[in-house]
């Protein structure tokens, strides 16, 4: 199978392939692609050298699949142009999650929707997803009314410039900025631009997500979206309200047992998800799993993903798998 990594010079490219080859992906050729600047240079992957190509170039090698991390503008002008050239389209910008002709996937919870005639498919925001992948199997058995939840968002959500703003200011090194403020020692309580509403584009892109994919416009979601200072994850403490009462022992044994969800919740022991712990692995670590003792029916929750993999690379890839699964590709 022929695949294409559009973006792959950047961070979450480089996870794509590493996520390709680490859940062994059959690629038989891969077409890394990036702006025209970077085209010509190489790329190793799987022991195999490949030249960089743009856009153009790699739709005229037609590929099977596109995986697309090349940010909004570009899936914006490319991505309809490999789709007319027959090829399926993972798209991990927000260009497309909102579009209602396009899926918005996370495997786990609503790959079935997806046919042969997706051509452009929506990968979700990283902080969504986790975010998701924890909830859904609880709304399942006890119908999520509202979420309150607050992430602590890894600099490597904003991309290479902001990881090498964070070890420049902790190396004492004058860099280029990728935030307005210093994020060593620091927290910063805006991620993206703000709306008339007073909230960002990245909190309200989990509310409008969290709709979509969980296929309920019932759910009532709000989000404050920081920066943390931290590489390996986004974290989050999310309030849950169910409409029909639950058991503690009876949520920690659904979670046990949910696809992509690992528990790790015990407080005797000092033991709860932490991003360096979930640092390169593709699950979703859940803990501080606990009653709200303010109101009924409602649980807190600790959730940790590693961003650039579940939260992205690994999403797209495992989206990948689900069309070659059932036929949809190749």
């Amino acid at each position: 199978m022929k695949v294409a990594v559009v973006g792959s010079t950047g961070l979450v490219g480089g996870e794509m392939m590493k996520v390709l080859t680490e859940r062994n992906f059959p690629v038989t050729e891969l077409i890394p692609v990036a702006s025209e600047r970077s085209a010509g240079k190489k790329i190793s992957f799987k022991g195999n050298e490949y030249t960089v190509v743009t856009p153009q170039q790699a739709i005229e090698m037609k590929p099977d699949l596109a995986l697309f991390s090349a940010g909004g503008s570009t899936s914006l002008e490319w991505a309809p142009k490999f789709a007319e050239a027959g090829i399926t389209v993972v798209d991990n910008s927000s260009a497309w999650r909102m579009d209602p002709t396009k899926k918005l996937v996370v495997p786990e919870i609503n790959a079935d929707a997806l046919t042969k005639d997706d051509k452009i498919i929506a990968n979700p925001n990283c902080s969504t997803i986790q975010m998701v992948v924890v909830m859904n199997p609880l709304h399942q058995k006890y119908k999520i009314k509202r979420v309150v939840v607050s992430t602590y968002q890894s600099v490597t959500g904003t991309g290479k410039k902001a990881v090498d703003q964070l070890m420049n200011e902790r190396n004492g090194i004058e860099g280029e900025m990728a935030y307005k403020y210093k994020i060593d020692l620091n927290v910063i309580p805006q991620i993206d631009v703000f709306m008339d509403n007073g909230y960002t584009k990245e909190e309200m892109k989990m509310v409008k997500e969290t709709n979509k994919i969980m296929r309920d416009e019932n759910i009532k979601v709000t989000a404050t979206t920081i920066r943390i200072p931290v590489m390996g994850g986004h974290s989050e403490s999310v309030n849950i309200e169910f409409e029909n009462e639950f058991e503690l022992a009876d949520v920690f044994s659904i979670l046990e047992k949910a696809e992509g969800v690992i528990v790790v919740d015990d407080p005797a022991n000092q033991k709860y998800p932490m991003p360096m712990d979930a640092h390169g692995k593709d699950e979703v670590f859940v803990g501080r799993i606990r009653r709200d003792e303010t109101q009924p029916k409602t649980l807190n929750l600790w959730i940790v993903a590693d961003n650039l993999r579940k939260g992205a690379a690994t999403n797209a890839v495992q989206i990948g798998e689900y069309l070659l699964k059932q036929g949809l590709i190749g």
